[in-house]
């Protein structure tokens, strides 16, 4: 067991690989703080892990696309004396439009989720981690962080790629002060998320031995980001790929990308 003010904050929580590493974390003796947008999941997963695990879960359901709403999460744990020494940045946004079909505040609101809250929560609750000279910090990724642009969602690999740079800012500032950051990179995996997305049609097209389960992706990202591993690509299958995205020419790359994730470099 934890001490008992000692938490870790999961975003994204309320399904998919967030809802997993959640569990998975509680299975270790972590308490918990889940925040996600629905509160009726919030709730039923809360109630779920504590029937589970002898842990204390809370919640609050936020909507990271609100500039103010890292603010908000952080304040919350201020109030209840919450001490966060395990940050997951999990929390997904999808575009189902075209890139020049999108309204300039989706495309804030995708960055926002992405990319700005990451930096943010991390901001706010990296002081008190430094005070214990204790953190861990995990940002979901993605492979598409290493892939070329695709014409699914132009934004979603960039902005990956840079919070992978972002969470190497942080171990070589702070590594030495205790406090690592993983970057876990995640293949397709089943969730919830590309449905939402409206790209379902395209994952339904990608191999099978290519898709993986959500708690196969948790496991293997909270063992890595306890271990302070830099980078996190679960699944050797995904492993291997990432080693051919860093070694193999971007024509070549496209032509195989075209075979094993259909629709992602073609969409009309």
């Amino acid at each position: 067991m934890h001490m008992n003010n000692s938490f870790a904050l999961i975003t994204g929580a309320s399904s998919g690989i967030g809802l997993e590493i959640a569990k998975n974390l509680a299975a270790r003796g972590y308490n918990l703080i889940l925040t996600a947008r629905r509160t009726e999941l919030l709730e039923a997963l809360a109630d779920e892990i504590t029937d589970k695990h002898d842990v204390t879960v809370d919640y609050i359901s936020c909507d990271l696309s609100k500039y103010d709403a890292p603010k908000e999460i952080f304040e919350f744990c201020e109030s209840k004396n919450y001490h966060v020494d395990f940050l997951v940045n999990n929390a997904g946004y999808g575009i189902k439009t075209s890139f020049h079909e999108t309204s300039i505040e989706i495309e804030e609101n995708f960055i926002r989720v992405l990319g700005t809250s990451v930096i943010m929560l991390t901001k706010l609750f990296i002081p008190k981690m430094l005070a214990n000279e204790n953190g861990k910090i995990m940002i979901v990724s993605s492979v598409a962080a290493f892939a070329a642009p695709s014409a699914i969602q132009p934004l979603y690999g960039p902005i990956k790629t840079f919070m992978n740079r972002f969470s190497d800012g942080i171990n070589i500032n702070y590594k030495h002060k205790g406090i690592t950051s993983t970057a876990v990179c995640p293949g397709f995996t089943v969730t919830g998320f590309h449905t939402a997305s409206g790209v379902q049609e395209e994952m339904d097209r990608v191999p099978k031995f290519m898709v993986f389960s959500a708690k196969r992706i948790a496991k293997e990202a909270v063992e890595a980001t306890i271990a302070g591993k830099a980078l996190c690509v679960p699944t050797k299958t995904y492993k291997f790929l990432v080693f051919m995205l860093k070694n193999i020419p971007q024509p070549i790359l496209r032509l195989i990308g075209t075979v094993l994730a259909p629709g992602r470099y073609d969409r009309n």
